[in-house]
């Protein structure tokens, strides 16, 4: 093997990936396995919404880059994940121990952890995933709810939306990042009262308009307390709505009354 071909297989050696979870909570839900890695990595990518966050990992690690940047000025949420994967994969092939460390579990919602994952495996390079503790796990410790009782649902909004998915009505419904309902493109951060409208038209034809359901949103800081927001369906157009905003519905039906 000549000189270049011997340097190439040494950063392919060398260069490694690995995408961690910070949790909901910061600095309550971090593993001890995803501290460890943004301890020791050589740069750490900080994917989350706060600076607050961001501040917290650069104090466990100062060689920490934001990945916030690249929302400014983009018209696609797709063309953004596209330049942080790809600022990723630059160092990873600068053979350096590369941690990202994203909001929640880095597997939840979150496309450029897995497409670096996958991009860095094809292109030779050792890459992983640590977990964290995600909306949906909090979702069930705060609202005491247990997705075994009656089963459990789980839709990203648009894809509920725009897709001809049934709804079992004795079972919990969850639709995620309700505050995007209407987003075909990937392109807004924000919903309308149109397209919560859109959403309603379609749930109301499984539940009552004045069935209950639960707007909610994790907490971020251990002082913060969670959005637990009871609201008829009808009223969904009219609520105020966060990117991490999660639309619960309870079941309608008991599964009793569906016993064969």
């Amino acid at each position: 093997m000549n000189t270049i071909g011997q340097n190439m297989e040494q950063k392919k050696t060398q260069g490694r990936l690995v995408c961690v979870g910070l949790g909901m909570t910061l600095g309550a839900h971090i593993t001890p396995a995803s501290l460890k890695q943004i301890e020791s990595a050589d740069v750490v990518f900080i994917g989350a919404s706060t600076g607050i966050v961001e501040e917290w990992v650069k104090s466990i690690n100062p060689n920490t880059i934001s990945l916030q940047p690249f929302y400014q000025g983009r018209n696609s949420r797709k063309e953004t994940y596209a330049q942080m994967i790809e600022a990723i994969l630059e160092q990873v092939r600068l053979g350096k121990n590369v941690c990202g460390a994203f909001y929640g579990h880095p597997g939840v919602f979150a496309l450029a952890p897995r497409k670096a994952i996958k991009q860095a495996r094809e292109e030779g390079y050792d890459a992983y995933m640590e977990p964290g503790i995600s909306a949906e796990a909090c979702l069930y410790a705060d609202l005491g709810l247990d997705p075994g009782a009656t089963g459990c649902q789980q839709f990203e909004t648009n894809q509920f939306m725009f897709y001809n998915r049934q709804v079992d009505i004795a079972s919990l419904l969850i639709l995620w990042q309700v505050g995007l309902a209407g987003d075909k493109e990937s392109s807004n951060f924000s919903t309308t009262r149109e397209s919560l409208q859109q959403l309603v038209d379609k749930l109301v034809e499984y539940y009552p308009p004045t069935h209950r359901a639960i707007v909610y949103e994790a907490k971020l800081l251990a002082i913060d307390t969670i959005r637990q927001e009871e609201i008829e369906l009808r009223n969904l157009p009219k609520a105020e709505l966060n990117m991490n905003s999660t639309l619960v519905i309870p079941a309608y039906k008991r599964l009793i009354d569906l016993k064969l």
